[in-house]
């Protein structure tokens, strides 16, 4: 029998084991997913977390609920080394094997923000990608929310979607008290972004008393303060909390493996089929692959390529073990999403046009439920949103009546 394993289970690692499940297989192999967290995240709705309008949850269900029934081994562990000679991998973990061999390999580890870019950042900036971050994030600003301080400052590096949405999110939680700076070294915020969006988000940022520092850059931080580089000079400025953004960084792990990587970042090159370039055992997507489509097109690090990599890749897995054709990836491009404060988003659509405001956060919450890996957690977590608006209002009344 054949054993298919999967190192990574984000977008592109779980969905992909989920849709090898439901494909003809005439004799089904073994299908192993090996991630070092025991939680899918949906990343997506993670800034949610800070202005609780969603519990954790909904958004990082276990892989054991996720997975039961379906066929599919979880193991909880760290992949420390690939012998892609051998076709075995080396695991670390409580109660993991020391190791596991395969006849397919999918590299799905996703990337990792560089905290350690600037001096200090590695001290006193927090990342925002993995639930523990949310959960850190969470604590020290109830932590300043406890505290005697008049102003709390917030000082976001970096002014992507990711940078945009927490300031946004954490502006609306802090109100009044908090005073926070969006910085990025570009000429303008979100520049992978539609001119609407980019307006949607300006306003709203705006509208919440955003600072935006624009062509500045973070060159160092201390507890307590940031210094912020605006070309002409340097400024220091007192802050409580200081967000990174910036960046994309594969895992030490891929970088070792004797595979063709790119010059800069180090991403796995793969063909338009999502196999590694020379290793056809072997398949990556995600944040780590630098692929190509079908059409030439460079495709960008995010969920929703992985997304609809994944699709591809168990279809690919499954056609490479059963001797048939295997199908190039296409990537269309659907548009984006914007979560802009808590009564507030924009979203483009085939990046043609942008809608604004409560039809476009109805929207949003209707496509991610949608998305959501299994039919039984859509129905968990969409009864739950159906219920929370007059759960919350009996609370209310009952408050008001006590």
């Amino acid at each position: 029998m054949s054993q298919i394993c999967i190192v990574g289970g984000g977008f592109g690692g779980l969905y992909t084991a989920l849709h090898l499940t439901r494909l003809p297989w005439n004799q089904k192999p073994s299908i192993v997913l090996i991630d070092k967290s025991d939680r899918f995240l949906f990343t997506p709705l993670l800034y949610e977390l800070i202005t609780a309008e969603l519990e954790p949850w909904e958004i990082a269900p276990s892989f054991v609920e996720l997975l039961k029934n379906t066929g599919v081994r979880f193991i909880h562990a760290t992949a420390t080394a690939i012998d892609t000679e051998n076709r075995r991998i080396s695991l670390s973990g409580e109660v993991a094997p020391a190791e596991i061999s395969y006849d397919r390999l999918l590299l799905a580890l996703g990337g990792e923000t560089p905290i350690n870019i600037v001096p200090g950042a590695t001290e006193y900036a927090l990342p925002f990608r993995t639930l523990k971050d949310a959960q850190r994030l969470n604590e020290r600003l109830t932590q300043l929310e406890a505290s005697s301080k008049d102003k709390i400052r917030v000082c976001i590096a970096g002014g992507g979607s990711s940078g945009v949405e927490l300031a946004c999110k954490i502006s609306d939680r802090l109100g009044d008290r908090g005073r926070v700076r969006l910085v990025d070294r570009n000429s303008t915020i979100l520049t992978d972004s539609t001119t609407a969006n980019r307006a949607a988000a300006e306003k709203a940022l705006l509208a919440r008393n955003v600072w935006i520092d624009l062509s500045t850059s973070v060159v160092q931080i201390n507890d307590g303060e940031v210094v912020l580089d605006y070309g002409g000079g340097n400024d220091i400025l007192p802050v409580d909390i200081v967000m990174w953004t910036v960046g994309n960084r594969m895992s030490k792990l891929v970088e070792s493996l004797p595979l063709p990587h790119s010059p800069r970042g180090g991403r796995v090159i793969t063909e338009p089929t999502l196999q590694v370039q020379y290793h056809p055992e072997l398949f990556a997507i995600g944040d780590l692959a630098l692929c190509r489509d079908a059409d030439g097109q460079l495709l960008p690090a995010n969920a929703q390529v992985a997304y609809q990599q994944s699709q591809y890749c168990a279809t690919n897995i499954w056609a490479s073990l059963n001797q048939r054709h295997l199908t190039p990836f296409k990537y269309l491009e659907l548009g984006e999403f914007l979560s802009l404060g808590i009564e507030d988003a924009a979203m483009s659509v085939f990046n043609q046009f942008t809608v604004e405001g409560v039809p476009a956060i109805m929207a949003r919450r209707l496509i991610y439920l949608m998305r959501m890996p299994t039919l039984e957690h859509q129905m968990k977590v969409g009864l739950n949103w159906l219920t929370k608006p007059m759960v919350n209002a009996i609370e209310k009344v009952t408050g008001a009546i006590n």
